[in-house]
C-alpha cells in the first residue's frame, strides 16, 4: 500500500514530542512507513517506531524530563552539556527504558539516521545496515548533539553535530532514495519562518577548526525556509502529506514543564487523528 512512500520526521529538541503523540497514534493504527528518515529529535523519536515500543517515546521524553540528568545548567557547568548525554543515550536506552535493539534491527522498515560533518558541514545519512548492534545510539547521539550544549561525536571516521544544521527537514534525502510520496511530520505550525542565527564571537572562536560546520549554522536559516517552500509545493502537487501543529507552540527547544509537553504529546495525537481519513486516502 505504501510503496515507495517516506515518512519525514523534523527534529526540534523538546518540540519533539509532537512526534512522539503523532507517532503513538501511527503505531495504534498499525501503519508503518517503509521508510522513515529523521534527524535529531526525530530520528530520536522514529527509532522507538521502527521497534514497535508504543509507550517508549513519552516515558523518555516527558516522564524523564525532570530528571537532573536530562536537561539541567548543572550538566552545562559540569559536563559542558545542556542534555545529559551519557543518560540520554547510555543509561536510559540501556538500563532504565530498555531499547529492543533486536525488534529494531530485524524490522522490515529502513531507518536512516541524518547527521552533520564538521568539517564539510554537509549532511551524512546511515540506513539502518550500515551499522551494527548499538552504534545507532552513537548516531542518535550525533544527530542530537547541537553547538555549544553537547560536544562533536566521532564516528565512521568522521566528525559529527546535530543532523538538523545542514538538513533540518530531509526530505530530498528521502526523494534521493526512491520515495516520490512523503508524509512529512513537522515540529512547528504552519506559517513558521526561521530566522538567522546569531553567530556571536564564542560560535566563531570555540568551532573555528570546523568552518564547514560555522557555514551550515550560517546559512540553516536559508536550507529550513527553502526546503519548508520546497514540501509545500510538493504538497499542492499531491506527493507530499504534512502533518504539523496547528496552533503556535508554547514548548520551546529546551522544555522541563511536564504539563506542557504532555499537552503537546497529546496534540500530536489528536491532530493526526483528526486528519487520518485524508493521511489513509494519501496512503492507499
Amino acid at each position: 500500500m505504501m510503496e515507495h512512500t517516506g515518512l519525514v520526521l523534523e527534529g526540534g529538541g523538546s518540540r519533539g514530542v509532537y512526534t512522539g503523540g503523532v507517532l503513538r497514534y501511527l503505531m495504534e493504527e498499525e501503519i508503518y512507513f517503509p521508510y522513515i528518515v529523521g534527524v535529531s529529535a526525530g530520528a530520536c523519536n522514529g527509532t522507538s517506531y521502527v521497534s514497535r515500543q508504543i509507550d517508549r517515546n513519552k516515558i523518555v521524553t516527558i516522564d524523564y524530563a525532570n530528571h537532573p540528568e536530562f536537561l539541567s545548567f548543572r550538566n552545562l557547568i559540569k559536563k559542558r552539556q545542556l542534555f545529559g548525554m551519557d543518560f540520554l543515550f547510555d543509561k536510559l536506552p540501556n538500563e532504565l527504558v530498555p531499547f529492543d535493539f533486536e525488534t529494531y534491527y530485524q524490522a522490515k522498515e529502513e531507518f536512516v539516521v541524518g547527521v552533520t560533518d564538521c568539517i564539510s558541514g554537509e549532511p551524512v545519512f546511515y540506513k539502518k545496515d550500515a551499522y551494527a548492534n548499538k552504534e545507532v545510539l552513537t548516531l542518535l547521539r550525533a544527530s542530537s548533539s547541537l553547538p555549544l550544549v553537547a560536544p562533536v561525536v566521532h564516528f565512521d571516521n568522521r566528525i559529527l553535530m546535530d543532523g538538523g544544521i545542514s538538513d533540518p527537514i530531509p526530505i530530498k534525502q528521502s526523494v534521493t532514495d526512491g520515495n516520490p510520496k512523503n508524509v512529512v511530520i513537522l515540529t512547528q505550525n504552519r506559517g513558521y519562518v526561521k530566522k538567522p542565527q546569531s553567530m556571536g564571537w564564542y560560535l566563531r572562536k570555540k568551532y573555528s577548526q570546523y568552518p564547514g560546520l560555522l557555514k551550515a549554522i550560517e546559512n540553516r536559516h536559508k536550507v529550513y525556509n527553502e526546503t519548508l517552500q520546497y514540501i509545500f509545493d510538493e504538497e499542492k502537487k499531491g506527493n507530499v502529506f504534512v502533518i504539523a501543529p496547528t496552533d503556535k507552540l508554547e514548548v520551546g527547544r529546551y522544555e522541563r514543564n511536564i504539563s506542557k509537553l504532555d499537552a503537546l504529546y497529546q496534540k500530536g495525537f489528536e491532530d493526526v487523528k483528526k486528519i487520518s481519513e485524508p493521511l489513509k486516502e494519501f496512503l492507499s
